[in-house]
């Protein structure tokens, strides 16, 4: 095989998966400190020690050549990093000449409704947005500061500009239980997709989750007693399960990372705003890529090569000390 293209040859581990799915965050920050996701009070990394938009758009080049078909950009919330607008038009380069099918975004949707046009103006068909509850009261005190208006409103821009949106809510003992159903009628009411996903033990912020986990079966157990659920065969290219909720025509999803582990057919590498690769999202492990993309590009593909041979099995997160993190790592490093 000619050198070009053993280099630009699909990145494969040692358990034959290949990595088709790039998840890149663009920022730890975010306008919000949803209580599963971060600490109240944290600490940022410097924006210096962030990779330029250019260096971003290089790196999700580099995936694409060799492979990678779907690109995810994540945070923090990606949203309220400067110049996001711009790497995303860069990347959609790679939409118009087919080397790429999709490129997505997961968002809290407050900056949606200022930037909903110009992401479907690039290619963007669809987001993904978080939303736990309905109410006022407990959104706020969910996101420790936030004001549901605002993301009520980047719903409505989002399907405005034709964006296919699917909700994600994180599910947990307590008020969740009784405001699901809700989220539910909600969602399929206005065409949108729902997804339940379990809580990882991810970064220490501040709250007991072994007091909060539930575990998605035994919560699909509850919510067949009430509604008709058909499973499907549908798939985004991610770990949801789906169902067909007969009374709403609504497709509803499970993500559930600690009671039913995916890692066997995962696809995905993850990117941090820095130029670290994480192959695992519930493992520690990663390759530092920036020095290799500002000084020695010649190792750039190496680097990868060496990175996705040594992807594990499979993550280490277990229900039974879901209480304290298994990665000191916050869910908003590399969003999930």
């Amino acid at each position: 095989m000619p050198l070009d293209a053993r280099q630009f040859a699909p990145l494969v581990d040692a358990y034959g998966r290949t990595v088709t799915y790039l998840r890149m965050s663009v920022t730890d920050r975010c306008d919000l400190r949803c209580t599963y996701c971060m600490a109240e009070h944290m600490v940022f990394m410097p924006k210096k020690n962030l990779l330029s938009i250019e260096e971003l758009a290089r790196l999700g080049d580099a995936f694409i050549r060799r492979g990678a078909r779907k690109l995810r950009l994540t945070g923090g919330e990606p949203l309220v990093r400067r110049g996001v607008i711009d790497l995303i038009g860069d990347l959609s380069k790679h939409l118009r000449t087919g080397a790429l099918d999709e490129i997505t975004l997961t968002t809290n949707g407050t900056q949606l409704a200022r930037h909903a046009e110009a992401l479907a103006s690039f290619g963007v068909r669809r987001v993904n947005v978080s939303l736990d509850t309905l109410d006022p009261v407990r959104y706020a005190q969910v996101t420790r500061r936030g004001v549901i208006e605002k993301t009520l409103e980047g719903l409505d821009a989002a399907q405005t500009a034709r964006l296919s949106v699917k909700l994600n809510a994180l599910a947990g003992r307590g008020p969740f239980e009784a405001e699901v159903d809700d989220l539910i009628r909600f969602a399929h009411g206005r065409g949108m997709d729902l997804t339940l996903i379990e809580e990882m033990p991810m970064g220490a912020t501040g709250l007991n989750r072994s007091e909060t986990f539930l575990a998605l079966d035994e919560l699909r157990c509850d919510l067949s007693k009430r509604w008709t659920l058909t499973d499907l065969s549908h798939n985004t290219g991610g770990p949801a399960r789906y169902v067909k909720v007969g009374e709403t025509g609504g497709r509803l999803g499970f993500i559930s990372p600690m009671s039913c582990n995916f890692c066997s057919l995962c696809n995905r590498a993850r990117l941090s705003a820095t130029g670290r690769l994480y192959t695992c999202m519930g493992q520690e492990g990663s390759v530092d890529l920036k020095p290799a993309l500002r000084d020695d590009v010649a190792q750039l593909d190496l680097l990868l090569r060496q990175a996705v041979a040594a992807k594990p099995s499979g993550h280490n997160f277990q229900t039974q000390t879901v209480a304290r993190p298994s990665v000191r790592r916050f869910m908003s490093d590399l969003g999930g």
